[in-house]
């Protein structure tokens, strides 16, 4: 497996940076990873390398490259304060616009061989969620994507097989949230899975990881890319 950091042109102008990770047989499916709002930091990089040793292309943008060049932030305290500062900063248009340039890119590289899918968390599972409904990928993956069940009047342009993963503890995105995701994606190839887990509970540096859940969400995402992208 080999990673690097590689740049990409922006459509506004300018330049950003996206972490590429490669697979061991060194050409596979694309993957287009979006961060939670704490940055590429080391556990999104971990991420990316954990997906590209199991067969795929994986890019991971910088998604607020336009304030905080390569930030990587932890997940309490201070570092959570600027993490959401950032967000709160950052118009979602400039983020969407990054979406198209960052796919561009992935299906430039000469290791890609195969489809390209979206996943991400957070905020990453939102743009996920996005870039399946306004860019050409050929299947997602979501991870309690905030703010989803507020977007779904794009739901019907997503024409792509899609997961989304939730937790049912996760105070961020209720239950009744979740419902309005099954109801607008109801009788279309879409899963949306339930975890007994909070929010974030695929990472295991904060304290809401859950292992068993992590691992069947994993487990259940290669398969869905296995199926739609190879």
């Amino acid at each position: 497996m080999r990673s690097e950091w590689i740049s990409i042109d922006a459509s506004g102008g300018g330049r950003y940076d996206a972490y590429l990770s490669l697979p061991p047989a060194g050409r596979g499916p694309g993957l287009l990873l979006f961060q939670e709002i704490f940055g590429v930091n080391r556990h999104i990089r971990a991420v990316a390398d954990q997906y590209a040793l199991d067969g795929f292309v994986v890019l991971a943008p910088d998604l607020f490259w336009r304030d905080a060049p390569r930030v990587e932030l932890g997940y309490a305290g201070a570092d959570r304060e600027r993490a959401m500062s950032l967000l709160k900063g950052t118009d979602p248009a400039l983020l969407a616009a990054d979406i198209p340039t960052s796919l561009a890119a992935l299906r430039a590289r000469p290791e890609r061989d195969g489809r390209v899918g979206a996943f991400g968390y957070c905020l990453g599972g939102r743009l996920a969620y996005v870039a399946a409904a306004t860019a050409d990928v050929d299947a997602a993956s979501c991870y309690y994507g905030g703010g989803i069940h507020d977007q779904l009047g794009i739901a019907g342009s997503v024409r792509c097989p899609i997961q989304f993963h939730y937790g049912a503890r996760d105070t961020h995105i209720p239950l009744p949230a979740v419902d309005r995701v099954k109801a607008a994606f109801s009788g279309r190839d879409a899963e949306i899975h339930l975890y007994d887990a909070e929010h974030g509970f695929n990472c295991w540096e904060r304290a809401s990881y859950h292992a068993p859940s992590a691992a069947l969400a994993h487990a259940r995402t290669l398969a869905h890319f296995a199926r739609t992208l190879f």
